[in-house]
């Protein structure tokens, strides 16, 4: 059984400038804290180098602490602030707190709270991540005179699957790829989850619309359909494209399932609306697109058989690909958008887990000071 072990902080290296801390959480876990002193004795953070790992339905810390010298700062003259930062330099608040006042924003009320692990700690959990919790967080401390910023970056479990609707290839803008992957349970890929997938062997040789609004395409094996035969192999990148006249295909990323993807054991085939009914007497519905390829590559689900899945495709996955099953390598097979009248195939459904406890932030209390007229 695996135990928690007691929280430790040790010196590493000190020089007048310069201080390095490690923070032991719990076996074979380690934080790293970076701080630099300027000149006037404000503190400069830097947090977590590298990233922090989780998954969709998830609840993560992302580390964040800072120093102020002298120490005998009035912790009511703090302010903690969270943001997302976008690949589009956007800014998306977060979570706020000054004092004893706090305000979380957005999609993050209730799933928000400060870890409070001791004096001049500004690390944040987020409980129950979402798909659209992954990317670069700002965590910045101020207090009346000084103020510091330090970045962590929230990388998540998952996927990345390229998709095209049942109109054909190259047909979607910018605003319709992030509608696709959002209705087939999945976000725009970003090109750092792109190119993990290349490196895991990826190979797609049609252009695909990511987050930050460039159009590429990943290249395991090169040949002359795909842009040169005697290039090397990579993700091919069109750069930034007109996000409303321009169409592509979409390179979508999902994580996670709360639930169950499994092929529905039938006597007979159906048609897509039998299919659909089907799943629905069985108390779950047809899965998605994005739920069928998660359940291949985190549930391991392997199936040999040919099933309608929600956007009128016929899919199947394997986790190990054998004669008859679709080719020597492992993949959600696509046989593409059948008429839905054929009785040709089987289905595919999702079964939601209802027995999760819930994992939001306990509710947050905002208490003012009397006479208090300080905002955040």
């Amino acid at each position: 059984m695996n135990c928690l072990k007691k929280k430790t902080t040790k010196l590493l290296f000190h020089s007048p400038t310069t201080f390095i801390f490690t923070q032991t959480l719990f076996a074979q876990q380690r934080k790293l804290y970076l701080f630099t002193f300027d000149d006037t004795g404000a503190v400069i953070v830097q947090t977590a180098p590298g990233k922090v790992v989780t998954h969709r339905g998830g609840t993560i810390t992302l580390p964040c602490r800072y120093h102020h010298e002298p120490e005998d700062v009035d912790p009511n003259h703090i302010r903690i602030k969270w943001t997302k930062v976008s690949d589009a330099f956007q800014f998306e608040d977060v979570f706020v707190e000054l004092g004893r006042q706090q305000k979380a924003f957005g999609s993050y009320r209730g799933r928000v709270s400060l870890e409070r692990a001791g004096p001049g700690d500004a690390s944040v959990i987020i409980h129950n991540i979402t798909l659209q919790d992954y990317g670069r967080y700002e965590c910045e401390v101020t207090n009346d005179m000084e103020d510091d910023t330090g970045f962590v970056n929230l990388d998540l479990e998952g996927v990345v699957f390229p998709y095209y609707p049942p109109s054909g290839r190259y047909k979607l803008n910018y605003h319709q790829a992030e509608e696709v992957c959002r209705q087939q349970d999945a976000i725009l890929a970003s090109h750092a989850q792109l190119h993990k997938a290349w490196l895991e062997g990826l190979d797609w040789c049609n252009a695909g619309w990511l987050e930050d609004g460039s159009v590429q395409y990943p290249i395991s094996q090169p040949r002359v359909q795909c842009g040169r035969k005697d290039s090397p192999p990579g993700v091919r990148n069109y750069g930034y494209r007109h996000k409303d006249d321009e169409c592509y295909d979409a390179f979508c990323f999902t994580s996670n399932l709360n639930g169950r993807v499994y092929f529905l054991k039938r006597f007979k085939k159906v048609n897509y609306l039998e299919a659909v009914k089907a799943c629905q007497r069985d108390d779950a519905v047809i899965a998605k697109v994005g739920q069928l390829y998660a359940a291949w590559k985190i549930q391991l689900l392997d199936r040999c058989e040919a099933g309608w899945v929600e956007d009128g495709s016929i899919r199947y996955p394997i986790v190990n690909p054998r004669t008859r099953c679709g080719g020597p390598e492992p993949g959600v097979r696509n046989l593409g958008f059948p008429d839905k009248k054929f009785r040709l195939y089987g289905v595919y459904c999702f079964r939601r887990n209802t027995d999760v406890q819930s994992t939001q932030a306990p509710k947050e209390t905002i208490t003012k000071p009397a006479n208090s007229t300080r905002s955040i």
